[in-house]
């Protein structure tokens, strides 16, 4: 069955919902070929208890990659998934070209709090996904950890990932653009994301933080999500204009990285994201003149139906058109009916900023840090031939890494191409 572009999930097979939410409700109570080939050789080998360990891509540009994540906090908005949370609380992660990262360690792509709800939630919202026999507390960046920023005015890009996924699997393209010389702010969406992890607790919330959707998104959820990224990624476009003068927007107000501040040119801002942020993306490129330059990675441009056998109301974009540059970057193996419809209003309108492209026997999650970890999986028996295919299609990652990459680098580095 065709996984839901809506919700960024397929939906749930062999496991069942409801096991996924008893879960987390118990958890919430108590590179270019060259580079994959040469850090994916060999068996990556076992967890120090026996659970594989996956590696991610390196990236493949001169920079060396920093990574900081900040929590910020907006008063002005309660959340709109849980009415005991009074603030809407988000975290992000900011990768940056370093100066050096001499005495700085590499940075996890999920802390050890993170990769237990990992390990309930994401591996039973995506089926294919082994519930056992992956520590998926050790896979590594290839980012340091609040390295010293080069201070050069770099191009800003935001990512917003699919509905229901952690910002963490869009970690290697993020490092990837990061490498050829952007900032790049990766964004959770708290109540939508699997699993959020925030410094700290407070008396609203744990500090990890899980989702409360599991399955499809209703038409009212889809908009809410949808709504509620667009709020998200205003919000920190303002926070990050509040970094780039000088202020520390962190609600815990930890050090920044030396340099970071100088490294952010808002003037060059583009913005990303896979499912639900892909709709996101181009939908903040509509809202926001802020926002230079789009890609949106198989999002729908419509909202679900209210019934069946009606369309889909369009979003605005896709009614409208945009007079800034969009990509629309997809696959041969996700298409429907409505999906082909929402993309053709936005591909109909006059003025070329609009192009479309696509990728060839890969499917919806060939976009994230699946494409890399999926065949890894197989080939460690974790996985079958036809789950990997359901989850990123038939293409080697050898391909899909650096095909993706290119696309989108390709893509930011003509519209909001980056200081050297």
């Amino acid at each position: 069955m065709t996984p839901s572009l809506t919700s960024g999930a397929a939906p749930m097979g062999r496991r069942t919902v409801a096991k996924s939410a008893a879960l987390a409700a118990a958890t919430l109570l108590t590179g270019g070929g060259t580079a994959w080939a040469r850090s994916s050789a060999g068996d990556p080998g076992p967890a120090p208890h026996g659970g594989l360990v996956l590696r991610l891509p390196a990236p493949t540009g001169p920079h060396r990659v920093g990574v900081t994540s900040l929590h910020l906090v907006d008063g002005s908005r309660t959340d709109p998934w849980d009415d005991r949370i009074t603030v809407r609380e988000l975290m992000v992660s900011v990768f940056y070209p370093a100066r050096t990262v001499r005495g700085r360690r590499r940075a996890p792509q999920l802390t050890p709090e993170a990769a237990v709800l990992f390990g309930q939630i994401d591996v039973h919202a995506r089926p294919p996904l082994p519930d056992a026999g992956v520590d998926w507390a050790a896979t590594l960046t290839h980012a340091y950890e609040n390295a010293p920023a080069r201070p050069v005015r770099r191009p800003v890009l935001l990512y917003s990932p699919g509905g229901g996924d952690p910002r963490t699997v869009g970690t290697t393209l993020a490092e990837e653009l990061a490498s050829h010389g952007h900032v790049v702010v990766t964004m959770d969406h708290p109540g939508d994301s699997s699993e959020v992890e925030f410094p700290a607790a407070t008396t609203e919330r744990a500090k990890v933080r899980a989702t409360v959707l599991f399955g499809p998104p209703t038409p009212a959820q889809f908009r809410t999500m949808v709504d509620t990224r667009l709020a998200d990624t205003a919000f920190v476009l303002d926070r990050l204009a509040d970094l780039a003068a000088g202020r520390n927007p962190d609600a815990e107000g930890r050090p920044l990285p030396q340099g970071l501040p100088r490294a952010l040119d808002l003037r060059r801002v583009g913005v990303y994201g896979h499912s639900a942020g892909g709709t996101t993306a181009a939908q903040a490129l509509y809202d926001d003149p802020r926002i230079g330059a789009a890609v949106d990675l198989e999002g729908y441009l419509d909202h679900p139906a209210e019934a069946p056998g009606q369309p889909g109301e369009l979003f605005p974009v896709a009614r409208n058109g945009v007079d800034r540059p969009l990509l629309l970057l997809g696959t041969d193996g996700f298409r429907d009916e409505r999906f082909d419809r929402s993309w053709s209003a936005m591909l109909a309108h006059p003025g070329g900023h609009t192009r479309l492209r696509r990728i060839d026997d890969a499917t919806h999650w060939v976009f994230t840090d699946y494409a890399a970890m999926v065949p890894r999986l197989q080939a460690a028996g974790l996985m079958t031939a036809e789950e990997r295919r359901s989850m990123i299609g038939a293409i080697a990652p050898a391909r899909a890494v650096p095909t993706v990459r290119n696309q989108v680098r390709g893509f930011f580095a003509r519209h909001l191409p980056p200081a050297r």
